[in-house]
């Protein structure tokens, strides 16, 4: 992100992560018909959400994360033609535990084999 994008109180910027897409049987899905993915990594967080006396609780989310949300969260925005959306900390569903940041290295295991 050439510029950089501070958000404010709770929000958070997120960077959607694209699952890599395995065609069988040859046939071709355009991008126009694909689902966007609800996995993203967190690119930049808010100081937090504050009370009415002021005081400014901290955010469970940090840079780095690989986050889950939902499928209309947050506003997508575009920055130096690459999109981001923007959203509540609140919104987000989950922080992915034990997961890569940027690509992914994803083990498949097929239903009843042995290791």
């Amino acid at each position: 992100m050439a510029h950089k994008l501070q958000p404010l109180h709770d929000r958070v910027v997120i960077r959607r992560i694209e699952d890599q897409e395995t065609v069988r049987g040859g046939i071709i899905i355009p991008d126009s018909a694909k689902e966007k993915p609800q996995e993203g990594e967190v690119i930049a967080v808010g100081k937090g959400k504050s009370n009415e006396e002021g005081r400014v609780f901290p955010l469970d989310v940090k840079e780095g994360d690989r986050v889950l949300f939902g499928k209309y969260s947050g506003t997508e925005i575009k920055i130096d033609g690459e999109e981001y959306i923007i959203m509540r900390e609140e919104e987000v569903l989950g922080i992915l535990q034990g997961a890569h940041s940027g690509k992914a290295h994803k083990e498949k295991e097929t239903a009843g084999s042995r290791r």
